[in-house]
C-alpha cells in the first residue's frame, strides 16, 4: 500500500494539545477520512465526491451527489455489474482539469475500466492506479501527464494500455513486457522519453494485437523477432530513429492490417515478403531512405486501401496491377525516382481519393479513370515527364479540391469543364505545352484561390467571368499568348495577392479598377502591348512589386514611382515621360511636352515645395551644427565629432536625411527598449512618422553594460536584419528605409506602426479585435511568411515568430518584424534547409528543439500556429492555468476532441461572435501547424490557402461555415 505523502508535514503531537478545539476537530476529521481511504474501502459515493471536488469542469454537474441514497451506478460515465459492483469509470472528453484523487482501487476493487483520456490532469502518473489488480482497460491519453512512468507490473490483468499523447520523460517503461495479458499498447507521441531500444522481451506479449510506439525516441534496428508476434494487427513505429532494413519476417504476421514505419532512417529495399500480408489495408513507409522497386505482390494485395511510400529513393515503375485494385483510396508516392507509365486503370475499380505521384520521372499519359467513382479529392502529378492530353474525363471530377499537373510535357487543349470545377481551390497547369483558350466556365470555380497557367501556349481573351472568383489570391498566366484587354472586372477580386500577366499580348489600357486591389502584392504586366497612361491610383499599392516595363504605355510616369526609385519598372516604354526630375541620378526619360495648365501648376507647386524644403533643411542644419552643445550631444550617446559621421545604406527613396534622424534621438521620443538597444518614434518635418531602432555597437555596449563586454552577436544581428529586410518588398513585412552606421551606434529606420504589436493588442487590453480583424491579421502574417519561405530565390527562416514581433499599422494590417536572427537558406531540399543555432522564444519553439538544434521553415510554421492559437483563444502561449510545463498547444489538445471542449477554448471576449465556425476552422489550421512531427505540418503556402477557405465572409453569419471537417479529424495524421 502506498503511503500518503503531503508537502506540508502534519503538526507534531505536542501541537495538537495547543490547537483550538474547532481546528483540532477539523484536522482529525480530515485525517480520519484520508487514513480510512488508504486502509479500507471508501464508500462508493465518497470517492465520487472526491472526484467531483478534485476534477473541475462544467461536465461534473452531471453528477448529483446531494442525496445520501444516490445510486452511483446511475451516474453518467459509471457502469456496474449485475451485483452493483462499480466496474467502469469513463469520463473521457469531459474537459476536466485537476488531479485524480487517491483511493480509486480501495473504493472499487472490481474496477475493470478507467478512462480519463482527453482531460487536463495535473502532475505525474497517478500511482494509486497500480493497486487496481482487476483493471483491464486503462486510457490516460491526451491528459498532459508529466514525469516518468512507474513500474507497471502490478497491473497484472491489464489488456489495453493507452498512455499516448502525453509529456512523459525518463526511461521507457519496459516493465510492460511483464503484462502478458496485454492486447493493446499505445505510447504514441511521447517524445520526451530517453533513447531506448526494442528488447526481445516484447515477445512475451503473446496476445498483443496493437503495438503503437510512434514518436517515443525508439532507436536501433527493427529486429527479425517481431515477425514472431503473430497476433499483431497494428504495428506503428513511425517518427523514431530506426535504422537498417525492414526485416523480411514482418511478412509472417498473418493478421497484420496496419503497418506504419514512416519518418525513420530505414534503408534497403521493401521486402517482397510484405506481399504475403493478405489482411493488410494500410502501409506507410514514407520519409525514409528506401531503395529498389515497389514490390508487385504488395500492390496486388486484395485489401490494400492506403499505399504511402513518398520521399524515399525508390526506382522502377509503379506496378500496373495496382490499377486492378478494388479497395485503393490513397496512393502517395511523391519524391522518389520512379519511372515508366502510370497504371492505365488506376481508380477504375476503387474509390480513389488521393492520387499523388509528384516529383518522379514518370512518363506517358495521365490515367483516364482516376475520377471514375466520384470520390477523388487530389490529382498531384507535378514535376514528371508526362505527355499527351489531359483526359476529357477529368472535367467530370466535380469532387476535386486540387489539380496540379505542372512541370510536365502535356499538350493539347484543356477540357472546358476543368475550368469550372466547383470545389477546386488550386488549379496548377503551368510549365507544359497546353494550348487553346480559357473557358468562360471558369466563373463556376467559386472556391478557386490559386490559378497557375504560366509557360504554356494558351491564347485568346481572358474571360471577364474570372471576376466571379472572389476567393482568388494568386493568378499567374505569364508566358502565354493571351490577347485582348485585361478585364476591368478583375478589380472585384479583393483578396488577390498576385497578378502575373507578363509576356503575353494584352493590348488594352491598364484598368483603373486594379487600384482597388488593396491586398495586391505583385502586379507584373510587363512585356505586353498595353497602351495608354499608368493609372495614378495603382501607386497606392506601393511598396509592392509593380512592373509595367516593355509595353506601349504613354504619358507621364506617376510621381510615387519616381520617388521610390522604381523607374526600372517602366523601362522599355519609349513614349513615357517625366513631368520633372527629382535629381540628376534618375535614369534619363524625356520631359513631358507641353503640360496643360493644371499639370504645370502642379509641377510648379511641387518644385516650390522641394526648393523651400531644401532651404529650410539647410537652415535647420546650420542652426544645430553651430549651436548644439557638446554636453547635450554626449547625453544623447553621441560625440560632437561623430554625430553626423554615419555611413548610409538606403533601400528606398528617402524623404529625410541623417541629420533629421540623429537630432530626434532624444528621451521624449523613446517608445521602447530591447536587449540590443532603444526604439524611438520620430516625426519628420514633412509630418511622416518613422521608427528608429538604435543598436549598440560593441564599444557602446561595453560602456553601458560592463558585465557583457563585446557581444559579437550584435554586429551579426545588424548585418542580418539589414541584409534580410533591405531586399524584401512585401506588404506584410515591415519596411526598412535605411541603415545608418557609425562607430558609436547603428540606426535602422523603419516605417512606423501606430497600433503597436499584436501581443499588446491581444493581451494588454488596450484595444478590442473582433474575429474578422483577427482573421485578417492571421492571413497577413501567413502571406508574409509564405513570401519568405516560397517566393524568394533562397528561402528565409525568421526563427522568432511571435505576437510581439507582429506590428500593426493604422488599419490593423500586420507586418512581420525583427529579423535579427533570421537565416537565409541557400539550399534546394527542405531537409537541408536548417540552421544549427537554437533561437526563438519559449512558448513558440517547435518541439524538435528538444532533440535537435536545427531550425527549418517548419519551425516558423509551428511558431505561426502558436500565434494563431493566441488569436483564436485570446490566451498567452504560457498561462498559469495550463499547469507546470504546459503550454497553449497542450492545453488545446486536451480540449478539442468534443464540440463543447472546442467551444470552450474560443476567446470568451468573442462569445457573442457569429463566427464561431470560422474560428474553429482557424483552430484546425493552428493544430496542424503545431503538429509535433515537422513533416506533418503544412507549408506556409498551404496555410494561406487554408485560412482563405476559413474567410469569415464565407459564413452565413450564424456559424454555418463551409467546413465539413469533423472534430475528430483535428488529431488525424493525414488531412
Amino acid at each position: 500500500m502506498h503511503a500518503l505523502h503531503c508537502p506540508n508535514a502534519q503538526p507534531p503531537l505536542q501541537h495538537l494539545f495547543t490547537m483550538p478545539l474547532t481546528s483540532l476537530l477539523t484536522f482529525l476529521s480530515i485525517f480520519t477520512l484520508f487514513t480510512c481511504s488508504l486502509s479500507s474501502p471508501l464508500p462508493q459515493s465518497t470517492f465520487l465526491s472526491l472526484m467531483k471536488q478534485s476534477l473541475i469542469g462544467p461536465a461534473m454537474s452531471r453528477w448529483d451527489l446531494s442525496s445520501p441514497t444516490i445510486n452511483p451506478c446511475n451516474l453518467t460515465g459509471i457502469r456496474c455489474d449485475i451485483d452493483f459492483n462499480l466496474i467502469s469509470i469513463n469520463i473521457s472528453s469531459w474537459s476536466l482539469s485537476g488531479t485524480f484523487p487517491l483511493g480509486v482501487c480501495t473504493a472499487y476493487p472490481n474496477l475493470q475500466t478507467l478512462d480519463l483520456s482527453i482531460n487536463d490532469l495535473h502532475g505525474g502518473f497517478p500511482h494509486d492506479i497500480l493497486n487496481c489488480s482487476s483493471l483491464q482497460y486503462l486510457n490516460l491519453s491526451y491528459t498532459g501527464l508529466t514525469g516518468s512512468v512507474p513500474h507497471l507490473s502490478p497491473l497484472c490483468s491489464i489488456r489495453s494500455l493507452d498512455l499516448s499523447n502525453n509529456l512523459f520523460t525518463g526511461d521507457f517503461p519496459l516493465s510492460i513486457t511483464n503484462l502478458t495479458s496485454l492486447e493493446v499498447v499505445n505510447f504514441n507521441e511521447n517524445p520526451g522519453f530517453n533513447i531506448w531500444h526494442l528488447p526481445k522481451s516484447f515477445m512475451q506479449l503473446i496476445n498483443i494485437k496493437v503495438l503503437i510506439l510512434s514518436t517515443t525516441c525508439l532507436r536501433g534496428e527493427i529486429l527479425p523477432w517481431l515477425g514472431n508476434m503473430t497476433s499483431l494487427t497494428d504495428l506503428e513505429l513511425s517518427g523514431n530513429f530506426l535504422i537498417g532494413t525492414i526485416p523480411e519476417t514482418l511478412g509472417r504476421l498473418p493478421n497484420l492490417r496496419l503497418l506504419e514505419l514512416y519518418y525513420n532512417n530505414l534503408t534497403g529495399e521493401i521486402p517482397q515478403e510484405l506481399g504475403n500480408l493478405t489482411t493488410l489495408t494500410d502501409i506507410d513507409l514514407s520519409e525514409n531512405h528506401l531503395t529498389g522497386r515497389i514490390p508487385e505482390n504488395l500492390c496486388a494485395l486484395p485489401n490494400l486501401r492506403v499505399l504511402q511510400l513518398y520521399t524515399n529513393h525508390l526506382t522502377g515503375p509503379i506496378p500496373a496491377i495496382l490499377g486492378n485494385s478494388t479497395k485503393l483510396s490513397m496512393l502517395s508516392l511523391y519524391k522518389n525516382s520512379l519511372t515508366g507509365s502510370l497504371p492505365e486503370n488506376l481508380g477504375r475499380y476503387s474509390d480513389l481519393v488521393v492520387f499523388e505521384v509528384s516529383e518522379n520521372q514518370l512518363s506517358g499519359p495521365l490515367p483516364p479513370y482516376v475520377c471514375e467513382n466520384g470520390k477523388l479529392l487530389y490529382i498531384l502529378v507535378l514535376s514528371n515527364q508526362l505527355t499527351g492530353n489531359i483526359p476529357s474525363s477529368y472535367d467530370a471530377c466535380t469532387s476535386l479540391l486540387r489539380i496540379r499537373v505542372s512541370n510536365n510535357q502535356l499538350n493539347g487543349p484543356i477540357p472546358e469543364g476543368i475550368f469550372g470545377l466547383p470545389h477546386v481551390s488550386i488549379m496548377d497547369m503551368s510549365f507544359n505545352q497546353l494550348e487553346g483558350t480559357m473557358s468562360k466556365s471558369i466563373g463556376n470555380a467559386r472556391n478557386l484561390t490559386s490559378l497557375y497557367m504560366s509557360d504554356n501556349q494558351l491564347s485568346g481573351e481572358l474571360p471577364a467571368e474570372i471576376s466571379r472568383l472572389t476567393a482568388l489570391v494568386k493568378i499567374d498566366l505569364s508566358n502565354n499568348q493571351f490577347t485582348g484587354p485585361i478585364p476591368s472586372e478583375m478589380g472585384n477580386l479583393r483578396l488577390l495577392n498576385q497578378l502575373s500577366l507578363q509576356n503575353n499580348r494584352f493590348n488594352s489600357s491598364i484598368p483603373e479598377s486594379l487600384s482597388s486591389l488593396k491586398s495586391l502584392n505583385v502586379l507584373n504586366i510587363s512585356n505586353n502591348e498595353l497602351t495608354g497612361e499608368i493609372p495614378d491610383g495603382l501607386c497606392s499599392l506601393l511598396p509592392n512589386s509593380l512592373d509595367f516595363s516593355h509595353n506601349n504605355l504613354t504619358g507621364p510616369v506617376p510621381l510615387p514611382l519616381i520617388k521610390e526609385g522604381l523607374l526600372e519598372s517602366v523601362a522599355g516604354n519609349p513614349n513615357l515621360c517625366v513631368a520633372f526630375r527629382l535629381n540628376l541620378t534618375d535614369p534619363v526619360l524625356p520631359l513631358c511636352p507641353k503640360p496643360n495648365l493644371r499639370r504645370r501648376l502642379n509641377n510648379l507647386w511641387i518644385i516650390s515645395v522641394c526648393v523651400l524644403a531644401s532651404i529650410l533643411g539647410a537652415l535647420f542644419f546650420l542652426k544645430h551644427w553651430f549651436k548644439k552643445p557638446d554636453l547635450l550631444m554626449e547625453q544623447e550617446g553621441l560625440s560632437s565629432t561623430s554625430s553626423f559621421s554615419y555611413d548610409v545604406t538606403s533601400f528606398h527613396k528617402l524623404s529625410f536625411d541623417q541629420h533629421e534622424i540623429v537630432e530626434a534621438l532624444i528621451d521624449k521620443n523613446i517608445v521602447g527598449h530591447g536587449g540590443s538597444g532603444t526604439v524611438y518614434k520620430i516625426e519628420l518635418s514633412n509630418g511622416e512618422l518613422v521608427a528608429v531602432k538604435k543598436l549598440w555597437t560593441r564599444k557602446t555596449k561595453d560602456r553601458v553594460d560592463p558585465a557583457s563586454p563585446g557581444s559579437p552577436g550584435l554586429d551579426r544581428e545588424l548585418k542580418t536584419e539589414v541584409e534580410t529586410l533591405g531586399s524584401i518588398r512585401h506588404k506584410n513585412i515591415v519596411k526598412l528605409y535605411c541603415c545608418y552606421s557609425s562607430n558609436d551606434s547603428n540606426l535602422l529606420v523603419y516605417e512606423y506602426m501606430p497600433n503597436g504589436n499584436l501581443w499588446d493588442a491581444l493581451h494588454n487590453g488596450w484595444c478590442f479585435l473582433d474575429w474578422p480583424t483577427r482573421h485578417r491579421i492571421a492571413l497577413g502574417i501567413a502571406q508574409g511568411l509564405a513570401y519568405l519561405h516560397h517566393d524568394l530565390l533562397f528561402p528565409i527562416v525568421h526563427r522568432d515568430i511571435k505576437s510581439s514581433n507582429v506590428l500593426l499599422d493604422a488599419d490593423f494590417e500586420p507586418k512581420v518584424a525583427d529579423f535579427g536572427i533570421a537565416k537565409v537558406l541557400q539550399a534546394r531540399r527542405e531537409h537541408e534547409l536548417s540552421t544549427t543555432t537554437i533561437a526563438g522564444t519559449y512558448g513558440y519553439l517547435a518541439p524538435e528543439y528538444a532533440y535537435s538544434s536545427k531550425a527549418t521553415t517548419k519551425c516558423d510554421v509551428y511558431s505561426f500556429g502558436v500565434v494563431l492559437m493566441e488569436l483564436v483563444t485570446g490566451k498567452k502561449p504560457i498561462e498559469p492555468e495550463f499547469g507546470d510545463s504546459r503550454d497553449i498547444v497542450h492545453w488545446i489538445s486536451t480540449k478539442i476532441c468534443t464540440k463543447e471542449g472546442t467551444l470552450e477554448v474560443l476567446d470568451r471576449r468573442l462569445s457573442w461572435s457569429p463566427y464561431k465556425e470560422e474560428m474553429i476552422q482557424a483552430l484546425r489550421v493552428a493544430i496542424r501547424c503545431t503538429c509535433s512531427l515537422p513533416g506533418l505540418r503544412p507549408t506556409m503556402n498551404e496555410v494561406v490557402q487554408l485560412l482563405i477557405e476559413a474567410e469569415p465572409c464565407k459564413s452565413d453569419g450564424n456559424g454555418n461555415g463551409a467546413s465539413s471537417f469533423k472534430l475528430k479529424e483535428l488529431t488525424n495524421k493525414r488531412v
